[in-house]
């Protein structure tokens, strides 16, 4: 992986960062290239009284912003609000906020798109806190995001005003809907500008502010999948709210979608990946609901992979794959949420009623 800098990496606040992260990258064997357009990693340095973006001239580019978080020793309650409207102005695929009584020896907190946090406590081993850091950082910069689609207008005309099967997804979409689950804790509207909103939405391949997603399988190899952005309560139009994913291209990196001709489709969530790997080797799972919410005593991920990545959709396969009951199982997203796997969509929630914790624990 090539690394390099931008922002106000010079200036004396932060030139001691720059040193750790440069050292701790080569000594995993990393190569530095001074000019960030070249490189996969990108490090955003800039004071927290001027947030600036790193442009990416790609959408594989990993940002990852450094600045100071105002205050002393913060707690996640104290973290993220101040942290994350931060993180969204930066455009920045993670933010390190340090903080803390010493300037040269701060605590590090993570703070991700999905309002994840975590923390790195300083120490008087510079060289074992940028260890620490590097390792956080490594297996979200590395990971691979597959939301690009391939839309094949080869639907069956039998299937253009949907089924049983979407009857379903849509009665789901207005029980999701319902919830409320919001991830995050900020209007972003209100954080960005419009130019912003629209490289962000670019980046990430969003197409608004809804949040969870719902699919169902249709046979062995296909299963139907509610679209990126969509209104969950409104899931209408074949091939523009419910999507029918029958494949996915490894080379490309591409999910594969059947739509119907004359249709102008959206992309599907972004979560489909993850979904497809469940579905191909589970044949006894019958619908997924991904919510952000909680429930206790669940198994999660160890890293907080960026959504919609292929090392995420790995990690909750995994453990789907070591339930007891894959058909039936509860998988933790760390810092992020639920998978929920099940017979189908009425199945999932009539187990989950009244068990859900509206605020995801951070870690």
């Amino acid at each position: 992986m090539d690394f390099s800098f931008a922002g106000h990496h010079d200036d004396e606040r932060f030139r001691w960062v720059r040193t750790g992260i440069h050292k701790a990258m080569e000594a995993h064997g990393h190569r530095f290239v001074e000019d960030p357009d070249q490189a996969s990693l990108v490090v955003n340095v800039f004071p927290r009284e001027s947030p600036r973006s790193f442009r990416r001239r790609a959408q594989a580019v990993f940002v990852v912003s450094v600045t100071e978080i105002q205050g002393g020793d913060q707690t996640i309650r104290e973290a993220i609000p101040r942290g994350y409207p931060l993180l969204v102005r930066s455009l920045s695929n993670l933010l390190i906020g340090l903080t803390g009584p010493d300037a040269q020896n701060p605590d590090a907190h993570f703070i991700t798109p999905e309002q994840g946090h975590y923390k790195v406590h300083g120490g008087e081993d510079r060289d074992d806190f940028f260890e620490k850091v590097y390792r956080r950082i490594e297996p979200l910069a590395t990971s691979r995001l597959i939301i690009d689609n391939v839309f094949d207008t080869d639907l069956p005309e039998d299937l253009w005003e949907g089924d049983d099967i979407t009857a379903s997804i849509r009665r789901a979409g207005e029980r999701l809907d319902a919830m409320n689950l919001l991830p995050a804790p900020f209007p972003i509207e209100d954080i960005l500008s419009d130019r912003d909103l629209r490289q962000l939405k670019r980046l990430y391949g969003i197409g608004g502010l809804s949040y969870g997603n719902i699919s169902a399988r249709l046979d062995d190899t296909r299963f139907w999948m509610s679209a990126s952005g969509v209104d969950k309560s409104k899931l209408v139009e074949i091939g523009r709210d419910i999507l029918l994913v029958k494949d996915y291209d490894a080379g490309t990196g591409s999910m594969i979608l059947s739509v119907p001709p004359e249709v102008e489709p959206r992309r599907v969530s972004v979560d489909a990946i993850e979904h497809w790997m469940i579905y191909r080797e589970h044949p006894e799972v019958g619908a997924i609901l991904h919510v952000h919410g909680w429930m206790d005593g669940v198994r999660s991920t160890e890293f907080n992979y960026p959504c919609g990545t292929y090392e995420l959709g790995k990690a909750v396969a995994d453990i789907v794959r070591d339930d007891p009951e894959p058909g039936r199982a509860v998988v933790g997203l760390k810092n992020h949420g639920l998978t929920i796997t099940g017979a189908s969509l009425d199945e999932i929630f009539e187990r989950i009623d009244g068990r859900l914790l509206k605020y995801v624990p951070m870690t």
